[in-house]
């Protein structure tokens, strides 16, 4: 089990312009040759964006994109003539194929605060494809068969314990509280990568509210 801490997250975005951005992996200036990926995972980066901040047109390519909206409201839109807005609970998938450009911002009157996950495609090319689940249920899988990865949420109350899923890679991100992780504290934006473990125990902190924990189970084929 690896453990990084939020505070060991790169800083990024641009504050004056309403957007905060930290990277848990090499991002951008911040090159780091030994954090490259975990498993499917190129990047997990939790972006805070002012009312009216956002990012503009951009592309990407051989990536699957997968949001989790932490609070406020996300607005979408891509080149494939998508407009979505995005609320707690529900997660996105922009598949970028061989090529696609977004557009995303904060339009409500309240902070967004949102996770944004990347991973590499077992193939790449292809055409581009965008979804939305709204609401995903607790624990229920949310597959991305493209990166031979799923996606599950946890949310526990305080003294509830969970296993975590066995798998090659697990890769465990606190989104909020404060949860044990096997032996390992963690709160807020620290996160672990977990390599061929087994019957690691999740439990929520009893002396914190409840907790929300995103689990990436992946195949690393």
């Amino acid at each position: 089990m690896d453990v990084r801490r939020a505070a060991e997250r790169y800083p990024g975005g641009d504050p004056a312009a309403g957007i905060e951005s930290r990277h848990a992996f090499s991002f951008g200036p911040h090159y780091d040759p030994d954090n490259l990926r975990f498993g499917a995972i190129l990047a997990c980066n939790e972006e805070r964006l002012a009312p009216g901040a956002g990012f503009d047109e951009h592309p990407h390519s051989h990536t699957e994109i997968v949001t989790w909206v932490v609070e406020g409201e996300l607005t979408h839109r891509d080149s494939t003539g998508r407009e979505t807005r995005v609320r707690p609970g529900d997660v996105q998938r922009l598949s970028a194929g061989g090529g696609v450009r977004h557009v995303e911002r904060n339009d409500g009157d309240a902070p967004l605060t949102f996770v944004q996950m990347w991973l590499a495609p077992r193939e790449p090319g292809g055409d581009p494809a965008y979804g939305v689940v709204r609401s995903l249920a607790d624990s229920a899988p949310y597959p991305v068969p493209e990166a031979g990865a799923t996606l599950r949420v946890r949310r526990l109350d305080a003294g509830e314990r969970t296993t975590v899923p066995g798998a090659p890679y697990v890769y465990v991100h606190v989104v909020r509280g404060r949860v044990r992780c096997g032996e390992e504290g963690l709160g807020p934006g620290d996160a672990a990568r977990l390599t061929d473990e087994r019957d690691v125990r999740l439990e929520a902190a009893a002396d914190a509210g409840p907790a929300e924990v995103l689990l990436w189970e992946m195949t690393g084929d």
